[in-house]
């Protein structure tokens, strides 16, 4: 079974493509969507995370906006909270790529946002990296809600510059030429892998 790592930073079309994928019957482990279940309040990271940060908790649930502020704002909180995550977002990586090796599958994508931040490259076969152009991935940006100029500019400091992600990538995915562009070249990706 190939192991197809695909990432991108911020408002390159990730999700998009990761959706592509899944449409051409290619199994996808999103990491991000695992964060959000184990950080549900029946969640395996629920209670460590209240237990490390009690402010962050309203309502019985995590308030996962002031856990990103105080998380980016300061290392040292952003590693504890990575401490946490980390290791259960893997355990449900492995669940998901033990589950698709006894379906048969010949090929799964791992969309991981922080592929290459955190060696996730080395676990698989190749890389593929989503990419806009500037101009276009801070425009898709700042058009989310609650996102500002100084939260966008702290997100792009955590992540690898994006020339730096493509330079490692073994294929590259145009999102700023329209969806069809977008399609042919998953489509050739999965043509050569499967």
């Amino acid at each position: 079974m190939k192991i197809l790592g695909l990432t991108g930073s911020i408002g390159m079309g990730k999700s998009t493509a990761a959706a592509m994928f899944r449409h051409l019957g290619v199994p996808v482990h999103d990491a991000d969507a695992a964060t959000h279940e184990l950080m549900a309040p029946d969640g395996l990271a629920f209670d460590p995370i209240a237990k490390a940060f009690p402010d962050v908790i309203k309502d019985g649930r995590i308030d996962r906006q002031a856990l990103g502020k105080i998380a980016f704002a300061d290392p040292a909180v952003l590693k504890k909270l990575e401490t946490i995550l980390h290791p259960l977002v893997r355990t449900a990586e492995i669940r998901f790529l033990a589950k698709q090796q006894r379906l048969g599958r010949k090929m799964v994508v791992l969309d991981i946002p922080l592929l290459y931040e955190t060696a996730g490259e080395k676990r698989c076969d190749r890389v593929a990296v989503v990419y806009a152009p500037g101009f276009i991935q801070r425009q898709r940006v700042l058009s989310r809600q609650g996102m500002t100029d100084a939260k966008f500019s702290a997100i792009l400091s955590k992540q690898m510059p994006d020339i730096e992600k493509r330079k490692r990538a073994d294929f590259i995915i145009p999102t700023g030429l329209g969806r069809a562009v977008t399609f042919q070249y998953i489509q050739g990706i999965i043509d050569q892998l499967s």
